[in-house]
């Protein structure tokens, strides 16, 4: 190996890891929520949405739900006072997809989502599966069905 492939090999390394501190930090902003089950609903408390930090309350646009009978997770977006649950999955491949930056990303072949589940970019054509909700006063209840 010459000098400058050298120098070359560790510029592009230094610049792979001041990438990766960017994304590791945009994981550190997922919140998976607590929630419960009754029926064929899943039940998320509105409190999921709001933290306290340093005496200050932090409002979260998103959270995401894992559950045991799925390994694709359900996002849940909050704008105002509306809400959307939408399925993880590529339309495209069934891979998991990534949020962030305000949108949902497939790493496997690129497809972009809006928060709602409608295609930004392709390769998918299809949008994303949403699900029905409800809220009252404490909850959200997605209906499963």
């Amino acid at each position: 190996m010459t000098r400058k492939e050298f120098l070359r090999s560790c510029g592009t390394m230094a610049a792979g890891v001041a990438l990766s501190g960017v994304f590791l930090q945009s994981c550190a902003g997922i919140h998976y929520a607590a929630f419960s089950r009754d029926g064929n609903r899943l039940v998320v408390p509105k409190s999921e949405f709001s933290t306290q930090k340093n005496q200050k309350t932090i409002e979260r646009d998103l959270v995401i739900i894992k559950t045991a009978a799925s390994d694709i997770p359900i996002a849940v977006h909050k704008s105002g006072s509306e809400y959307t649950a939408v399925l993880l999955r590529c339309t495209h491949r069934g891979c998991e997809l990534n949020p962030g930056g305000g949108q949902f990303t497939c790493p496997c072949h690129g497809s972009e989502f809006t928060l709602q589940g409608t295609v930004l970019e392709g390769p998918a054509e299809e949008n994303l599966t949403t699900y029905k909700i409800t809220t009252d006063h404490d909850n959200i209840y997605i209906e499963l069905t």
